[in-house]
């Protein structure tokens, strides 16, 4: 059988990565596909970069569309990033009839109910095949765990550490007793966050790949815009050390909950149990966790990142297609459902979601504090589950008070907070972070 020709657009780590375990594992890939596995051009800006790293085994250009345009190509990798051209390249490529694989996240969050859209009706509704491992939490395959191996069950929730330049900080923050800001700047320095770090430490990278889980767990479209994204820069580094002294850890966690009302699709720091393996985490790996009804909680770890552990996802990728003859009709669907299965459900608005919460607040060293917060809380309705109350140190009038409560609704939460805050003895701004058992 004749070699799959592949076209890369974009040779910067990733796609270097993608040339070297392609070359490397040549024999094995064979072995498994029964054909080969080629990348015959490259399509990158800096040619003589990418000069360097295939040599003569492809033919260089800096114009991606003469990858496409070229009739011998039969997939197309998309390592560009971002929302622009990248859209547009891959759009070209499903209408010039090429199968496509992607590790953007950002585009397929956003775009990707009109790019699987526009892959099924390719071909004169034939289908081309969009697929795109490597999007999310880099070498771990979770995207084909949720499309193929859970396909018996019915998921309940999926909950992931899927970014690894926040559980770099965060680890680096509790081992350390470092603020954030400090952890940020060895980051960077580290090469773990880049230069404008924003899409990581404000959740939105996170949110990406919690969208994309998501629509696979539970047959709906993909729909960033409805996801509640709240990332770690205001994390201080003595909710960490509190965190610790009740048995919890602090992670950012993109989750995604079937429940009675609808979907929830949500990142933001969680307090998780420290005896949960997922709370074991550290540094720049990534780990997921996924709920079955048949198979019960399964963990999925592994790096989330880095050239060669995202390029085993994009080479994977190609030894399915590889593997199809490059027949659409026999894939499995792009979102584990059949796309009339794919059906819209409400994603709860987060003061909707019900869960527990971890509370500190900064108030006065006085009598009947403590009575008064918690009156309010009672007032609520909301249970408490764990308190402290350290002693002022000496000198000082004011100390910290930890709570724990039981699941409630966010907006009674909220509704009882703004109260907390109005009592002359509590200090400033009341810290929420939510709580997740992952039992």
């Amino acid at each position: 059988m004749k070699a799959l020709k592949v076209g890369l657009l974009g040779i910067g780590t990733v796609g270097s990565g993608v040339f070297t375990v392609l070359t490397r594992n040549q024999e094995e890939i064979v072995r498994r596909t029964g054909r080969g596995i080629e990348i015959n051009m490259v399509a990158d800006l800096d040619t003589a970069r990418a000069s360097a790293v295939v040599g003569t085994s492809a033919q260089v250009v800096n114009d991606a569309r003469a990858v496409i345009a070229n009739p011998d190509i039969d997939v197309v990798i998309e390592l560009i990033g971002g929302y622009g051209i990248a859209k547009a390249l891959v759009l070209e490529a499903i209408a010039a009839g090429k199968h496509v694989v992607t590790a953007n996240k950002a585009l397929l969050a956003v775009h990707g109910d009109e790019i699987f859209a526009a892959a099924a009706k390719a071909r004169n509704g034939q289908g081309v095949m969009v697929l795109f491992e490597a999007a999310v939490a880099g070498g771990i395959p979770i995207i084909k765990t949720l499309r193929e191996g859970l396909t018996a069950n019915r998921i309940q929730w999926v909950a992931g550490i899927i970014n690894g330049t926040t559980n770099f900080i965060l680890s680096e923050m509790r081992d350390k007793g470092l603020d954030f800001a400090t952890v940020l700047k060895q980051a960077q320095a580290l090469g773990y966050a880049e230069a404008d770090p924003t899409f990581d430490i404000e959740g939105v990278d996170a949110a990406h790949k919690a969208t994309l889980m998501s629509a696979m767990a539970f047959g709906i479209p993909v729909q960033f815009d409805k996801a509640y994204v709240e990332g770690i820069t205001k994390l201080g580094a003595e909710d960490i050390k509190y965190a610790e002294q009740l048995g919890y850890r602090i992670k950012l966690l993109g989750i995604s909950k079937r429940v009675s009302a609808g979907i929830e699709l949500r990142v933001h720091p969680t307090l998780i149990p420290t005896k949960r393996l997922i709370a074991n985490v550290e540094g720049a790996m990534n780990a997921v966790m996924v709920q079955g009804d048949a198979v019960g909680t399964t963990l999925y770890y592994g790096k989330g990142a880095g050239s060669e552990p995202t390029a085993s996802a994009v080479v994977a990728d190609l030894v399915d297609i590889a593997r199809m003859s490059g027949h659409a009709s026999q894939a499995t669907p792009v979102l584990a459902f059949q796309p009339a299965s794919v059906q819209a459900a409400p994603i709860l608005p987060i003061g909707q979601v019900v869960t527990s919460y971890y509370l500190r607040m900064r108030v006065s060293d006085e009598a009947g504090v403590l009575a008064k917060v918690t009156g309010i809380l009672a007032e609520a309705g909301i249970s408490i589950d764990a308190l402290i109350q350290h002693e002022a140190k000496d000198g000082e009038n004011q100390t910290d008070l930890i709570i724990l409560t039981h699941d409630c609704v966010e907006a009674t939460m909220d509704k009882a907070l703004h109260k907390v805050e109005t009592l002359s003895s509590v200090l400033g701004r009341v810290v929420k972070i939510r709580k997740e058992e992952l039992a």
